[in-house]
């Protein structure tokens, strides 16, 4: 399984990647491996204000629905629209082509306490 050092990690297995004041938001190779492949995917929550790990979401699989939780607070000024009609890339690709959401990162001191990779994998291990 693949765990990029750049990104921070939650224990409810999202990953973000910090641009600037942007967050990159999607699931974990171990969370998509865990879920089996992906169905569908519901992210309501273009526009608004979420506080960190606030549900933003969920993914479906064929044996479960999973919730999504913001790793940080902030708006979502963006939702990955080529899941809706591909989730697989979420299987494929979940650090890549297969992300979920942009935020604009309203409260950067949430960055500290995510999780760094080695931190991450020493959890699901």
């Amino acid at each position: 399984m693949n765990f990029p050092n750049e990104l921070k990690y939650t224990s409810e297995h999202e990953w973000i990647r910090v641009e600037g004041n942007i967050g990159i938001v999607g699931i974990t190779d171990f969370a998509q491996n865990e879920l089996g492949d992906i169905v569908y995917v519901d992210i309501p929550v273009l526009g608004k204000t979420i506080a960190q790990n606030d549900v933003f979401g969920s993914i479906e699989t064929v044996k479960v629905v999973s919730d999504l939780f913001s790793p940080v607070s902030g708006k979502v000024i963006e939702i990955n629209s080529t899941i809706n009609d591909a989730p697989e890339k979420i299987n494929k690709d979940p650090y890549g082509e297969g992300w979920l959401i942009k935020i604009e990162i309203s409260n950067p001191e949430e960055i500290a306490n995510l999780l760094t990779s080695d931190a991450y994998q020493k959890l699901i291990k």
